[in-house]
């Protein structure tokens, strides 16, 4: 991922050194911040003599804040879509639920009850399958 920052963006002040000693310190604007509008971020860089080398030093900086901020920005929304797909493990989250007394097996997904748990533990799962199938296309078409 490349950070692309517009010129017209940033904002640059030129400023005296605030270190202590030396004659240069109160006459050279060779400090420099810069302000990138739209994020607010602030870089101060005063540690060259020249204010060129210092400006293209900020730049860096700059570059490097906003591609961190650009990098957590992605992370969070991944881990928050994560999130989301992941269950609590709560019971009101169960997929299907084998009724052993009542024979039953029930897919709570597509609200499917049979009541024939045996037939199904044998392996006669046509019906669910056929069943899960339709609702899966129901759901397709609804999106579109």
């Amino acid at each position: 991922m490349d950070v692309l920052i517009n010129p017209a963006d940033i904002q640059m002040d030129g400023m005296r050194s605030t270190e202590a000693g030396g004659e240069s310190v109160n006459t050279t604007d060779s400090a420099v911040r810069l302000t990138h509008k739209p994020s607010g971020v602030v870089v101060k860089c005063l540690q060259e003599t020249s204010q060129l080398k210092n400006r293209t030093m900020a730049l860096k900086m700059l570059r490097t804040k906003l591609y961190e901020m650009e990098l957590e920005k992605q992370q969070s929304a991944r881990d928050a879509a994560r999130k989301s797909q992941v269950g609590t493990g709560d019971r009101s989250e169960k997929i299907r639920t084998y009724n052993f007394p009542q024979n039953r097996v029930t897919d709570h997904r597509i609200g499917l009850t049979l009541h024939r748990l045996d037939q199904v533990l044998d392996g006669d799962l046509d019906e669910i399958v056929d069943a899960l199938i339709a609702a899966n296309r129901t759901l397709e078409s609804v999106e579109k």
